[in-house]
């Protein structure tokens, strides 16, 4: 269904140059080859006997240089790198095998196992050989999101192997690698199974279905708008009904993956369009001879990030080129002047040094730093340091604050020191790009044929073990399933009844994550003054309340068929320009304009027309996109994300994903991700199976409690903590183990030369990357008193004691959803032998959210420059042993003042306290 006054062919009327892929530009700040490799994963490795020349381990490490990431805003000065290595064989294969993952990877057993291959012993031993392209198949699983070199949390829920390590493990991520690589060749093709079976050895094979299964149930591949993957929709559904609320990205990735599936679609869109915060209207001027026209971006307009992005693919498979955003964005003054690039450098230099001090300063305060803003530490060490001191360098250091409330869509002041740039590991490698006549070009693909309803605004959900009831006006829609897509400023505005009342964890996430605001003035002129040299160019202002008014304009010259401007508004003024009029809007637009341009004997003639966008007064959006604001963390984005009412309703859209928050590729990839789960929830319905992927019901019982309990173990030694019932003296008694997996370890003092022969050697010594080192990852067990006593009892350090559990007491490692209510009651019973004690934190700190990092968050195009240490982490706390003294720091933030962009609490303050301050 089309929406109202839409034709088939509007963005094709756009004229349009030609743009390839990679502009033919110098690039003095090369991007990143692939995307960072986020959370180590605790998998175990082949035997080293499965290398058949005895080549040493370091002798096969191929080095691949990993470009320190930018900042939003301008690029830097000059390229940083690091090194990342992947263990290669003696047949020139890679290893897929060493500890890295995804930062969903939580679970490390699998919650269905596939069936076990029925092959001979020597040929089950043996890594196979697919091509000799392996290296660079690696290389593009990473960029897809994959880890190259171990399974994700998705992939051990759904059974692509029998159990987790080892050479089948390794022989399917290289299959897994292939298939990716293969459709990434031609991403207008449907990647048959087919395919793959004279490649890959016989005894593979089932392999090779688990690998194939699971790309295309979760839409690693073979997704889209390209004309061999759209025909692959049934013409009529052969499964239950699904409503989905919202025609947004995520809204629309999932249905067309749910037709695709068999499933019979209803969409529910309140608006008379489709692309929910992503809209490209056309703007025209008078009509006559030469009438131009232009398209306009007025909600998303940048593709961040080009290696992996899903929509990026999509434009592909148009048969749309990029434009990359070029870096050049002069700034200038308050008169229109330019601003002296010496001064314009030293301030975004001091800039930086704050944001790297502000880094520092998170994990010196610990968890406290979860009640305190970005934006009070970056005042405060301002002022204590005085790195911007002249009316001028205020301006520039306010700009950049803008810059920062830009890239987050809320005010320095709200957003947690803690969290802010928790999605930062994640971040897509690649340029930032425009596509050309915009994105509306790929809302109207992707809701092509789609059955979508306009004008249905919905105000219940009602749902439970039996369906789904959606009502919008007077009218109900009944389904099995239904995916809620809404924007996080809906949900928190409770403008949705839902019946029976979502869990309060989720409430809880809603309410603590912040959900900001960006609004653009769009001009089209009758022509070009401005120039094509740059696509961006800065504005600065004197008030610091009005630092993000028309801070930054886009030029859209280039890419929208028309002379367009876009005029940015963020941070508190994006508020108050909801109420300016939009005649009083534009007149200051063209004021910043002409007191740019006419001094350089250039005239600003009067746009032919214009739009103001109210974003924050869509009663369909409420706002722009989200952030961590104070008290919450990347934990609140996978509440959001969880399913409620045994798998009936579930939730996509950029709210819901730790790894891609506030962009449109991370709203698309919940759609595709969320389009999975609900397919195999209906799967395990059909076969009167229940898969237990819903956190705990007793809310004591997840995250929280698990991390406030291990702070005082019963047992503790190396990577081991054990928690158990302290008034049952029964050895049979169960225990809760937790084993944690961080930083690269030394190598092992307890141990032997034996046990140096040891697979789980090359786990803790061998094949640790730059990332590894940012991240910690904790899993889980059950096990008796007794067996937690003789494990502390093993020798040769934690690998041995890794291989005794899992070899000899037949042992499973699973994340802390996977433990399951048996697990519950224990920790519930630990939990009350040892009575009510607070929990430190609001929820548990997850793996990926490590307050150690400093933020260099990639969202937008003016990047700045960071400096940092050789391995990208900041120092761990120290607070002075002989005397105990604090470090300058600390002492800076609880001796500087109060000012405009709030105030840093001490430690004795709660954060309701700082929020009223």
């Amino acid at each position: 269904m089309n929406p109202p006054n839409q034709t088939p062919d509007q963005f094709s009327q756009f004229p349009l140059p030609h743009f390839s892929l990679t502009p033919p530009l110098p690039d003095p700040s090369p991007n990143p080859i692939f995307p960072p490799i986020p959370t180590p994963a605790p998998i175990s490795t082949p035997n080293p006997d499965s290398n058949p020349n005895g080549t040493p381990l370091t002798d096969l490490l191929l080095s691949f240089p990993v470009p320190k990431k930018r900042r939003r805003g301008r690029p830097q000065r000059s390229a940083s790198t690091s090194s990342f290595q992947f263990l290669t064989f003696p047949n020139g294969s890679v290893n897929p095998n060493f500890p890295n993952s995804n930062p969903n990877h939580n679970s490390i057993s699998s919650s269905s196992a596939a069936t076990t291959q029925a092959t001979q012993p020597k040929m089950a031993d043996e890594i196979i050989v697919i091509n000799k392209e392996s290296t660079t198949e690696a290389l593009t699983a990473l960029s897809a999101g994959f880890p190259a070199d171990s399974l994700t949390e998705e992939e051990i829920d759904f059974g692509v192997v029998s159990s987790v390590g080892g050479i089948e493990q390794v022989n399917y991520i290289l299959i897994r690698n292939h298939i990716i690589s293969k459709w990434r060749e031609n991403v207008t093709n449907w990647v048959a199974k087919e395919m793959f079976v004279d490649s890959i050895p016989k005894h593979c094979s089932t392999l090779l279905d688990s690998a194939y299964n699971y790309l295309v149930t979760h839409g690693y591949i073979n997704f889209g708008v390209a004309p061999a993957i759209k025909e692959k929709i049934p013409a009529e559904p052969s499964k239950s009904n699904v409503v989905i609320i919202g025609a947004g990205l995520a809204g629309l990735a999932a249905a067309r993956q749910l037709m695709r599936f068999g499933f019979k679609v209803t969409v529910l869109e309140g608006r008379k369009r489709p692309g929910g915060r992503v809209y490209t209207k056309k703007m025209e001027g008078p009509e006559g001879g030469n009438r131009v026209s232009a398209a306009a971006d007025l909600g998303g307009s940048v593709l961040t990030g080009t290696l992996g992005n899903p929509l990026g693919i999509v434009a592909k498979q148009l048969g749309a080129s990029l434009f990359k955003v070029r870096d050049k964005c002069p700034l200038y003054g308050v008169d229109g002047s330019p601003v002296d690039p010496d001064i314009d450098k030293k301030v975004e230099t001091a800039f930086n040094r704050l944001l790297d001090k502000a880094s520092k300063l998170r994990q010196l305060m610990g968890e406290v730093a979860m009640d305190v803003s970005l934006g009070a530490a970056l005042e405060t060490f301002r002022q204590v340091y005085r790195d911007a001191v002249t009316d001028e360098e205020i301006n520039l250091f306010n700009w950049h604050l803008a810059n920062l409330e830009y890239a987050n869509a809320g005010l320095v002041s709200k957003l947690s020191l803690a969290f802010w740039d928790q999605d930062d590991p994640y971040d897509m490698g690649g340029d930032h790009c425009f596509l050309p006549a915009g994105n509306g070009r790929l809302v109207q693909a992707l809701a092509e044929n789609v059955p979508i309803l306009y004008e249905k605004t919905v105000h219940t959900i009602r749902y439970g073990s039996d369906g789904v009831q959606v009502m919008a006006g007077n009218q109900v829609y009944e389904s099995d399933m239904a995916l809620c897509t809404v924007p996080l400023g809906v949900l928190k505005s409770g403008s949705i009844e839902f019946v029976p009342e979502l869990p309060q964890r989720k409430l809880d996430g809603i309410k603590r994550l912040g959900f900001g605001l960006l609004n653009k003035v769009g001009m089209l002129f009758p022509y070009v003054f401005w120039g094509t040299d740059l696509d961006t160019f800065g504005h600065l202002t004197e008030d610091p309340s009005r630092r993000g008014e028309f801070f930054l304009f886009y030029s859209y010259a280039t890419v929208a068929g028309g002379p367009l401007l876009l005029a940015l508004v963020a941070g508190e003024a994006a508020h108050r320009f909801e109420t300016l009029p939009p005649t009083d809007a534009v007149t200051q637009v063209l004021q910043i304009l002409k007191g740019i341009y006419e001094p350089q004997g250039i005239t600003v003639p009067e746009p032919l027309q214009t739009v103001c966008t109210r974003w924050g007064g869509d009663p369909f959006s409420l706002g722009s996109y989200s952030n961590v604001a104070v008290g919450a963390s990347g934990d609140d984005y996978d509440i959001l994300a969880e399913n409620v009412g045994d798998g009936r309703l579930f939730f996509a859209g950029e709210a819901t994903t730790r790894r891609y928050p506030a962009t449109m590729h991370g709203a698309f990839l919940t759609g595709l991700r969320e389009a999975a789960n609900m397919a195999q929830f209906a799967k395990a319905r059909l076969e009167k199976k229940k898969i237990d992927r819903s956190p705990s019901n007793n809310a004591h019982s997840c995250a929280s409690l698990l991390m406030d309990l291990f702070r005082e173990p019963d047992l503790e030694f190396g990577s081991f903590s054990v928690i158990f019932g302290r008034k049952n003296a029964d050895p049979k008694s169960p225990a809760i183990l937790r084993v944690t997996f961080s930083e690269p370890r030394k190598k092992n003092q307890e141990g032997s030369k034996t046990d140096q022969q040891h697979s789980n050697k090359v786990l803790f010594e061998q094949l640790q990357s730059h990332f590894n080192q940012q991240q910690q990852l904790h899993v889980y067990s059950m096990l008796s008193k007794q067996q937690a006593l003789e494990l502390r009892e093993v020798r040769g350090g934690d690998d041995m004691r890794l291989n005794y559990l899992c070899e000899k007491l037949g042992i499973k490692l699973v994340g802390r959803k996977g433990l399951g209510p048996t697990a519950d009651s224990v920790i519930a019973s630990i939990k009350a032998q040892r009575g009510v004690r607070k929990s430190l934190t609001p929820l548990a700190q997850k793996p990926g959210t490590s307050k150690l990092k400093a933020g260099t968050k990639q969202k937008f195009i003016r990047r700045a420059k960071i400096v940092r240490n050789a391995k990208g982490l900041i120092p761990p706390p120290v607070v002075n042993a002989v005397n105990g003294s604090m470090s300058e720091e600390i002492k800076a933030i609880n001796q500087a003042p109060p000012d405009s962009s709030g105030s840093v609490m001490s430690t004795g303050q709660n954060q309701d306290e700082m929020l009223k301050q």
